[in-house]
């Protein structure tokens, strides 16, 4: 972009504030559904369990399910390729606007799918494509949400706008077990087995439906216009593609390192932790959901104001608090945990590592975004996060079983503590990336800024600076 390129006259601030609010509740309430639906497949399992898999035993059938569960996480980096790609290249809003129509399909495919008493193993393949297809849309919708919602926020408040990610995600679960709370209230067990456990999915591709058009509505960000119509918008077959990532190759690695810590803290204090009161504390199933329930309700509560702390004293102070009470309390923190005996004592506790955790889930998206130039940022945070969080987010769980399975439970509590460990490493040496320039106009703006403070301290008149070249 040349230096003599006209900015277009600003739009009046309520327009501009009524897109931004658009922008927000379109990137929110879509990441709500694809968690939901992400969601639901395990909170009803043990419900449709037997309707695919033959046999007398409950526990394989669980394992047949659950297989089913895990290729989903395997398929996320090749979502987070395939729709980063996209995103980088045809633009955030229609990738956005794909992986909730994925979604949606995939919903629908698990409540129409046939029992094995109906078509054999045909149904157990059909939740097997319906589980792939979430798995690639889940992939991709991080990265694309990621990057829209902090576009699409002024850039004073782009770590409140991106915050709103955790906040849906965090929604999403708590849709799903509501509705699960509620079916199991109003249906007996033998109807939720029969046909009941089909209605999450069924509300999940209607849900997909309404998010489908409210997306079709968004605007496109400036920094992605922008760079589509640059200097270089002619040739945009390098945008998003792995050779222009492999530049970038030292940001990825970032991605991977600072994401480690946070997603299998994040998996063990939400998915795990229910299973955790049930297993280890011997906490009531229904005590335990409502721990679970409040716990994270609050947390969602908690991500804006983070996200706000951050626009004010930058991310590096978040996440560094993060990973040192990560390291250093999980073991005190899951310890007693294990021996809570109220609904209080394990909310209290619950709370205090959701609050820790807070550090790093309020403001991951914006940091991993605000690490990349325009081309290639979809890819950038897609990619990367979606393979540590397939190689230890979505392995969390099964690694804490299998610790205690062994007879060293508090082993796990170890792992959470150095994966946190590797993570505060990454932040220490990273810089911070609250004023990182997310487009040639703000970089620009940052250019003149400078020139200005430069001229004003060598007691010479202001000299307009030069567009910066090849952002």
């Amino acid at each position: 972009m040349s230096s003599s390129t006209v900015t277009p006259a600003s739009p009046p601030p309520g327009d501009e504030r009524g897109k931004r609010r658009l922008a927000l509740v379109g990137g929110s309430l879509g990441n709500l559904v694809e968690w939901y639906d992400w969601f639901v497949y395990a909170s009803f399992a043990i419900y449709f369990a037997d309707s695919f898999f033959p046999g007398d035993n409950p526990t394989t059938q669980l394992m047949n399910t659950a297989g089913i569960f895990a290729v989903g996480f395997l398929m996320r980096p090749v979502g987070g390729w395939v729709l980063g790609r996209a995103a980088d290249r045809h633009g955030r809003k229609s990738a956005l606007t794909l992986t909730v129509t994925m979604m949606s399909v995939a919903a629908l495919l698990i409540a129409v799918a046939p029992t094995y008493g109906q078509a054999g193993y045909f149904g157990a393949l059909v939740l097997l494509l319906a589980r792939l297809l979430q798995g690639m849309s889940i992939g991709g919708e991080y990265a694309a949400s990621a990057t829209y919602l902090t576009e699409a926020s002024a850039r004073n408040r782009r770590g409140l706008g991106s915050s709103f990610q955790y906040v849906s995600m965090t929604c999403g679960q708590l849709l799903g077990l509501g509705i699960l709370i509620t079916l199991q209230h109003t249906l007996t067990t033998a109807q939720l087995e029969s046909w009941g456990w089909r209605i999450p999915f069924v509300l999940g591709a209607l849900f997909a439906v309404v998010v489908f058009w409210l997306r079709r509505r968004l605007q496109e960000t400036d920094a992605f216009k922008e760079e589509a119509s640059g200097e270089d918008a002619g040739d945009d077959s390098a945008r998003g593609t792995l050779k222009v990532l492999w530049q970038h190759r030292r940001q990825a690695g970032l991605v991977m390192a600072l994401t480690l810590g946070g997603t299998v803290a994040y998996y063990t204090y939400t998915t795990y932790l229910t299973k955790y009161l049930v297993g280890s504390a011997g906490m009531e199933k229904t005590t335990a959901t409502l721990v679970s329930f409040t716990a994270l309700t609050l947390f969602a509560v908690l991500q804006p104001f983070a996200g706000m702390l951050s626009d004010r004293i930058g991310r590096r102070p978040l996440l560094i608090t993060f990973a040192v009470g990560c390291t250093v309390g999980t073991y005190p923190i899951m310890t007693a945990l294990g021996s809570a005996s109220s609904y209080w004592s394990a909310l209290g506790l619950s709370l205090l590592a959701l609050v820790i955790i807070t550090g790093y889930t309020s403001i991951n998206a914006a940091v991993k975004a605000e690490l990349f130039p325009t081309r290639v940022r979809a890819l950038g945070v897609a990619l990367p996060y979606a393979i540590a969080n397939a190689l230890f987010g979505g392995t969390a769980e099964y690694v804490a079983l299998w610790f205690k399975s062994s007879g060293h439970e508090t082993l796990f509590f170890w792992y959470v503590s150095g994966c946190a460990l590797v993570s505060l490493v990454t932040y220490v040496l990273m810089p911070d990336t609250r004023d990182a320039a997310l487009s040639r106009a703000e970089a620009q703006a940052d250019a003149e800024a400078e020139a200005k403070a430069k001229a004003r301290a060598d007691g010479g008149p202001d000299r307009p600076a030069a567009a910066p070249v090849g952002f």
